[in-house]
């Protein structure tokens, strides 16, 4: 039977159940990953080769860690043509998409007579991003990655991804990395991968960032990692909130509603909704609908859905206001909006790390092909987090210029609050300072 719940109804423990989703216990991992990060840093590509050995069942040298020309030149013949068009097709919106963010490289604005302030803006050094593989292969998220570090103008940017049991890494990530313009990639995953990114070996050079979803134990490798380098948004796993009145169709309700459940069995895929009719009819369709999959997409469903264990789930609100409310409580990944009159609600989203309007912009449009990135904050960080972009792979400095007249200004209230806060030298800074020729 299909989880169903009344808002109004549950107590603070469901409530906060529901908030909560399916977390991972990630520190009870950490104990498990920080040998491996010690080793990749004490014993560099030695290290490396061990646990891909132990870890991934391939026995490769260090020589062949890193993915050559070659290797990349074959994928886009191994490639099925039809799917290499579709990367690019893909590639094309997203790189449109986040062009538009690109800030001016260098702005001021005069905040008062003779005081100049404002922004450079540059580009991190150099990146890591991190593309999963498990059982499939993820080229949409090397292109998600890839590309806004790419418009961004990284000088350097390196990937990390886990190989085949072959030792080969899956062509449609090499070819999304070269029409990106990714620069160096190497055939390594998990904890032992965000290490090798963060300390370097003898054949990976450290990076300053890493960034991209992962398995537990990448998760775990990151948050030890924490203020080594940048470790980039928090991502685990995959949740959505399919938001729709009355005016919604059961049947596009129920197939989107598999789309984040498919994920995994800690995935969570929620309606919520103001409408009774819609849940009897939903609830109806979603069974048969669940036993249509393969497995294991089938039982990863059944899982969210059906289990106790499961965070997905039909939930009944009193209005669309109550439902508006928990939504942005709640700050889900993908925030689907089936409802009359989307675009009038839309000032009322606050929280979600994309909002997709209307009943033909589904998820895997945000996924693969709209444009926008698909990199998001999960677990309730998209209260505080945003979706990836170009953002993610630039800084700001703050510049400065002050003539004569500005320093006249500034200097006695510069040196009042110095001194109130108890700081002699910062006065004295400012206090009878000779004209500058500059």
């Amino acid at each position: 039977m299909v989880h169903f719940y009344e808002l109004a109804s549950l107590d603070k423990a469901q409530r906060a159940r529901l908030l909560r989703r399916a977390e991972v216990a990630i520190d009870d991992l950490l104990d498990y990953v920080r040998p491996i990060v010690r080793g990749v840093r004490d014993r560099g590509d030695a290290a490396l080769l061990e646990y891909m050995e132990r870890f991934d069942h391939v026995q490769l040298s260090p020589d062949q860690l890193r993915v050559s020309q070659e290797e990349i030149e074959r994928a886009h013949t191994l490639l099925d043509k039809e799917v290499h068009q579709a990367i690019e097709q893909a590639i094309k919106n997203v790189r449109r998409f986040h062009e538009r963010q690109m800030p001016h490289e260098q702005w001021f604005a005069q905040i008062a007579p003779g005081v100049m302030a404002g922004e450079k803006i540059t580009p991190i050094t150099s990146v890591g991003l991190y593309v999963p593989r498990g059982k499939g292969a993820f080229p949409s998220v090397m292109y998600m990655l890839a590309t806004p570090a790419s418009i961004a103008g990284v000088p350097r940017i390196v990937v990390c991804t886990p190989p085949a049991p072959n030792g080969d890494v899956d062509p449609a990530s090499l070819v999304a990395a070269d029409l990106c313009g990714v620069h160096e990639i190497y055939r390594i995953g998990g904890a032992q991968a965000i290490a090798a990114l963060a300390y370097g070996t003898e054949t990976i050079e450290p990076v300053r960032k890493v960034t991209g979803p992962g398995n537990p134990y990448v998760s775990a490798a990151k948050r030890l990692l924490y203020g080594t380098l940048d470790v980039g948004l928090p991502a685990g796993p995959s949740e959505s909130i399919l938001l729709a009145d009355a005016s919604a169709d059961p049947e596009l309700v129920a197939r989107d509603l598999l789309v984040e459940a498919e994920h995994g069995p800690e995935s969570s895929s929620l309606l919520v909704t103001d409408s009774l009719a819609l849940i009897e009819a939903v609830q109806e369709l979603l069974p048969a609908k669940i036993a249509a999959l393969p497995e294991p997409r089938q039982t990863f469903c059944r899982t969210g859905f059906e289990s106790e264990k499961g965070t997905g789930g039909l939930i009944l609100t009193n209005d669309m206001a109550e439902a508006i409310a928990f939504t942005n409580e709640y700050a889900p990944e993908h925030l689907e909006v089936h409802v009359r009159e989307p675009f009038a609600i839309l000032a009322e989203l606050k929280n979600a790390g994309e909002i997709l309007l209307g009943a033909n912009t589904p998820t895997p449009l945000g996924n693969y092909s709209l444009g926008t990135n698909a990199i998001l904050p999960t677990g309730g960080f998209a209260h505080t987090f945003s979706c990836t972009s170009v953002f993610d792979f630039l800084k700001r400095t703050g510049l400065g210029y002050v003539t004569r007249e500005g320093y006249a200004q500034l200097s006695e209230t510069t040196r009042r609050l110095a001194e109130f806060e108890g700081f002699p030298s910062h006065a004295l800074a400012v206090t009878d300072r000779p004209e500058s020729r500059h």
